[in-house]
C-alpha cells in the first residue's frame, strides 16, 4: 500500500482505520473519502487530505483515485445490521450496487479493495460454535444478505479479471473512540459508557446470548495485516473468519463489576435486536486466518475492559 482511499472515514471504524493508516504510512498518502454531511472535523480534516467518494457515483470515485494516484481502497461503505433491516433497499445500494462501482473502478486503475464482511453473513442454519471458515452461509436479514453477496462479488473481481480482493468477517467491534451507529452488537460498547458514566443500565440483548466481539485495536490490525500479506499465501480472499472473544451480556456485566462494584444491569430485550442475534455464530473457528497471514488477537475481554474504562474515564471527564 502507498496511495489509500478510505471510503466511509468518518464512520465507526472509518475514523479510527484511517488515522492508524496515517500513523503507519504518512498522512499525505491517505485520503478520507466521505459522503456530503458527513465531512471530516478535527484530526480527521487536519492530518491529510479529504475527498467525497460516495460509493453511488463510480465517476467521482475514479476522480479521486486517479487524482491521489490510489493504490488501495478500504470500502466501508455499508448500513449497520439494524439501520439496514429498517432501510432494506438503501442497504442493498450501497453495500452491493456501491461495491460493484468500487471494483469496476478498482480494475479499470488497478487498485486492491478491501471490504468488510460480517458475522452477519452467516444465519440459523450455519453451526453456531467454532462456525468453521468454508460453511453454510443463508442469513435471514439484508444485512446479511448483502455481506454474502459482498464476499461473493469480490471472489468473482478476483477469479475473473485479477482485482486484490480481501476482506474478514468482522464480529461486533468495541471502541471508545466513536460511538455505536446501529449495529446488533452496540450494546457492548453502550454498557461501558453507562458504567463509567455511573447509570444502570438497560440491555437489549437477553442473558445467555453469546455473540464474538473484538476490540477495536484488534480489527484495525486484521484489517491492514490481510492487506499486507503475501499474496500467496492466501488460499481464501475474502471473509476471513477472525475471532478474538465470545461472551454474552451477564459475562461482560459481570466483568465490568469488578471494576465498577457499583454497577447495575436490567434486561428489557428488544425484538429485532434479539432475533438478529439468535441468528449469528456464538463463536467462530479463525484458524484459516491464523494459518495464511498470521493472524493473532491481543485483547481478551478483561484486558479490553481495563482500557476500555481508562479511556472511557479521560473522555467523558
Amino acid at each position: 500500500m502507498k496511495n489509500v482511499l478510505v471510503i466511509g472515514s468518518t464512520g465507526q471504524i472509518g475514523s479510527e482505520l484511517t488515522r492508524e493508516l496515517r500513523k503507519r504510512y504518512g498522512n499525505d498518502n491517505i485520503v478520507a473519502g466521505f459522503i456530503k454531511g458527513a465531512e471530516p472535523t478535527g484530526e480527521l480534516k487536519e492530518t491529510g487530505p479529504a475527498a467525497e467518494a460516495d460509493v453511488t457515483n463510480p465517476e467521482m470515485i475514479a476522480n479521486v483515485v486517479k487524482k491521489h494516484k490510489v493504490d488501495t481502497i478500504y470500502n466501508l461503505a455499508a448500513l449497520l445490521s439494524v439501520v439496514a433491516e429498517n432501510k432494506p433497499r438503501l442497504a442493498w445500494k450501497i453495500g452491493v450496487d456501491g461495491l460493484w462501482n468500487i471494483l469496476e473502478v478498482a480494475r479499470e486503475n488497478g487498485c486492491a479493495v478491501f471490504t468488510p464482511s460480517s458475522i452477519g453473513s452467516f444465519g440459523p442454519s450455519t453451526p453456531r460454535v467454532q462456525t468453521p471458515q468454508d460453511t453454510v452461509q443463508r442469513p435471514g436479514t439484508i444485512y446479511g444478505v448483502s455481506k454474502v453477496t459482498t464476499e461473493l462479488l469480490s471472489d468473482y473481481y478476483f477469479k475473473k479479471y485479477g482485482v486484490d480482493t480481501r476482506s474478514v468477517r468482522f464480529p461486533g467491534l468495541i471502541s471508545y473512540v466513536t460511538p455505536p451507529g446501529g449495529g446488533t452488537t452496540d450494546y457492548a460498547v453502550d454498557i461501558y459508557y453507562a458504567a463509567v458514566r455511573g447509570e444502570e443500565f438497560v440491555c437489549p440483548i437477553k442473558k445467555g446470548t453469546l455473540m464474538d466481539m473484538m476490540y477495536m485495536p484488534d480489527g484495525l490490525h486484521a484489517a491492514i495485516s490481510l492487506m499486507e500479506a503475501d499474496p500467496s499465501r492466501l488460499k481464501h480472499r475474502n471473509g476471513f473468519n477472525i475471532a478474538s472473544m465470545s461472551f454474552d451480556p451477564e459475562k461482560i456485566y459481570q466483568t465490568i463489576k469488578r471494576y465498577k462494584p457499583d454497577f447495575k444491569m436490567v434486561y428489557d430485550v428488544d425484538p429485532l435486536k434479539q432475533g438478529i442475534a439468535d441468528s449469528w455464530p456464538d463463536c467462530l473457528d479463525d484458524s484459516a486466518a491464523r494459518e495464511e497471514w498470521d493472524w493473532r488477537p491481543q485483547f481478551d475481554l478483561d484486558s479490553m475492559t481495563v482500557d476500555m474504562l481508562k479511556n472511557l474515564e479521560k473522555k467523558l471527564k
